[in-house]
């Protein structure tokens, strides 16, 4: 594993692992943290040999909040100049899966940090929110729209206006997370994921991805024909030939990605 001062990073075959490494601050996200984060996600995004990124903070914390100290004296003015929000358009536009191993705290910019992923395995010590309004401010890195757009209106109203935290289980519920696992396992069960999508065909994996993710942007209608238009162009791959002969034979399909 390669180190870096506030990230850990490991390749475990296809599946390229990024951990947030600020225990003493609770990985709270600062400008620094969130453009590494960004290049190492584009790095693998373009490196054949890696069809999964899984990130994760550690037991304690997923990251619990931006860093309030970069903020605490700035102006509006200044905050607009500083367009810090930029790099999260970059970890938007990862074509390949994301997977958030969260353990702990998912607060403020970890939570819409976390929703910024594909797949969320949460331990059952998870804590979600988004409590900027905590300290005079609201969330600005997609927090009110992908909250509301995972737990309906009255459900994000709640958590955003005041500040309280939901629980794994209502997270997952509500459809904000994708599973909860025992506290023991969030890792493992997390990294498990990652290598179980990994090994689908990568072109298939990506087309997938972008059409549901179309499906929170576009009217239904448009999502249909994008849906469709990325089935079909699948057909002039390999892997689909592949995956169904394989099929047919009974066999494993070997994917190339081609």
């Amino acid at each position: 594993m390669t180190t870096d001062k506030h990230f850990l990073t490991e390749v475990d075959g296809p599946v390229a692992i990024i951990k947030i490494n600020r225990p003493k601050v609770l990985n709270a996200l600062n400008l620094p943290l969130m453009e590494d984060i960004a290049e190492l996600m584009e790095q693998y995004d373009s490196d054949d040999t890696i069809n999964v990124v899984l990130l994760s903070g550690n037991e304690r914390a997923w990251a619990a909040g931006a860093d309030i100290g970069d903020m605490a004296t700035a102006s509006s003015d200044e905050m607009r100049k500083r367009n810090q929000f930029a790099v999260w358009e970059r970890i938007k536009k990862i074509r390949k899966p994301i997977v958030a191993a969260v353990s702990g705290f998912a607060l403020g910019g970890g939570c819409e940090l976390m929703m910024h992923c594909d797949i969320i395995v949460a331990s059952e010590t998870a804590k979600i929110g988004q409590p900027e309004i905590n300290i005079g401010v609201m969330p600005g890195a997609g927090g009110t729209q992908r909250l509301t757009r995972a737990l309906g209106k009255a459900l994000a109203m709640d958590v955003v206006l005041s500040g309280r935290f939901l629980t794994a289980e209502e997270a997952c519920k509500h459809g904000l997370v994708s599973r909860v696992v025992p506290k023991e396992h969030w890792f493992e069960e997390a990294l498990n994921v990652a290598k179980i999508v990994a090994a689908k065909g990568p072109i298939s994996v990506r087309a997938a991805k972008a059409s549901v993710l179309n499906a929170s942007e576009l009217h239904l209608s448009e999502g249909l024909v994008e849906e469709r238009a990325l089935f079909y162009s699948l057909f002039d791959t390999n892997d689909q030939a592949e995956g169904m002969t394989a099929f047919i034979e009974k066999r494993k399909p070997t994917f190339s990605g081609t």
